[in-house]
Parts: structure tokens; C-alpha cells; sequence
């Protein structure tokens, strides 16, 4: 049997946790009354909309560079910079 298109299908995955980060998972799910399965689906879908989020920008912004829309800034300049910044923040 094929799936159509368009319609997912659900697949059981097997996620590896750290005892420490299963511990706080079930306390977490005790404390709210939700099952750990379902604050493991709501982390990983926000996780990947904030991902798809953050490399949608970068596409952005190197698009905006590449085409010339924005000129690249030297790193070396930018952090000699900022810790000039900081240095002067500490003076006063």
C-alpha cells in the first residue's frame, strides 16, 4: 500500500536522552500533566520553526551580500571594535 501525497504518515522514532534531561523531562510531565511525548513533539516542532526561522535570515543576508545590497564588514575590525567598547564601559 502507497501513501498519497500530502498525507503524512505518523513514524515512531526512538530519541536517546541523558538521564539527566529524561529526569527533568518527567518531572516536567508529572508537573503538567502532559505526557513526555507530547512536550518532546511540541520542543522539536518549535526547535525546527526557530532553525528554519534563523536559516531563512542567513539565506537572507548573505543573498543581500552576495548581490552587493550590503557590504560585508571585516571581523577582525568588528571585535577590535567591541572590545574597545568594553574596555571603555570598564573605564567608567
Amino acid at each position: 500500500m502507497t501513501v498519497p501525497k500530502g498525507i503524512s504518515k505518523l513514524t515512531v522514532m526512538v530519541v536517546h536522552l541523558k538521564p539527566e534531561t529524561e529526569s527533568r523531562l518527567q518531572e516536567l510531565a508529572a508537573t503538567t500533566g502532559r505526557a513526555p511525548d507530547d512536550l518532546v513533539e511540541d520542543a522539536m516542532s518549535g526547535y525546527l520553526a526557530e532553525l528554519t526561522e534563523v536559516r531563512n535570515m542567513l539565506d537572507g543576508r548573505y543573498d543581500d551580500i552576495k548581490s552587493g545590497r550590503v557590504p560585508p564588514i571585516d571581523g577582525e575590525d568588528t571585535f577590535a571594535r567591541l572590545r574597545q567598547k568594553s574596555q571603555d564601559r570598564r573605564r567608567t
